[in-house]
């Protein structure tokens, strides 16, 4: 079961070619959000996924847990020396970029592909080292999460022989269904148009 539905997801999301348009949502009473978190995940929802993962404060969170909320979410290794420290800064910038009134009520999220090394207790000490807040979720998952996740979000990594990984530069945004709506490549660069990306999620919700 897990297998097909990995590869409906992929089929999903390789139909939509990286034009992540969201369908238009109609509006909703507050009586009725209640029926929107427990509806099904939309047929482009990353959150269809059944991995869970342990958060750098020991909770068990599936990727489902952040439905309801913009996510950014970047694949990274703590013992990395150059690119992974700038994709968090850059993250860090985005937020910046953001309005005021929504700034706080964005998930930033760091998957660890290093599940040998970085553990929960790692990425929490990497998280208190880089003075990262409780807006940051640093998760740790076993080989097949890891994999998995990589793989839906277009994120290579190799572990090479000295012990670093070779990997993409890749920051996502998704939408509160954990529909994606907006990726940056590369490092540095691109950060206001990932911001007005977050904003735009905002205003559609």
């Amino acid at each position: 079961m897990k297998s097909i539905r990995f590869l409906s997801l992929t089929a999903s999301l390789l139909a939509a070619s990286i034009a992540w348009a969201e369908p238009a949502k109609e509006e909703l009473d507050a009586c009725c959000q209640a029926e929107v978190d427990s509806a099904p995940f939309t047929q482009l929802s990353l959150y269809q996924l059944d991995a869970t993962y342990t958060s750098d404060s020991g909770q068990t969170v599936s990727l489902g847990d952040f439905r309801g909320r913009p996510v950014v979410v970047t694949m990274f290794f703590a013992s990395c020396g150059y690119a992974c420290p700038l994709l968090v800064s850059d993250m860090t910038k985005i937020k910046e970029f953001l309005p005021a009134e929504i700034r706080d009520d964005v998930a930033l999220v760091l998957v660890s592909f290093d599940v040998e090394r970085d553990t929960p207790e790692a990425l929490h000490q990497y998280k208190s080292d880089r003075m990262l807040d409780d807006q940051w979720i640093l998760l740790h998952g076993n080989d097949d999460a890891v994999s998995e996740l990589a793989a839906l979000l277009g994120v290579k990594y190799k572990l090479e022989n000295n012990g670093m990984y070779s990997h993409s530069n890749l920051i996502t945004v998704l939408n509160s269904e954990g529909e994606i709506v907006h990726q940056r490549g590369g490092l540095k660069g691109g950060l206001e148009e990932t911001a007005r990306a977050i904003v735009g999620v905002v205003n559609q919700e």
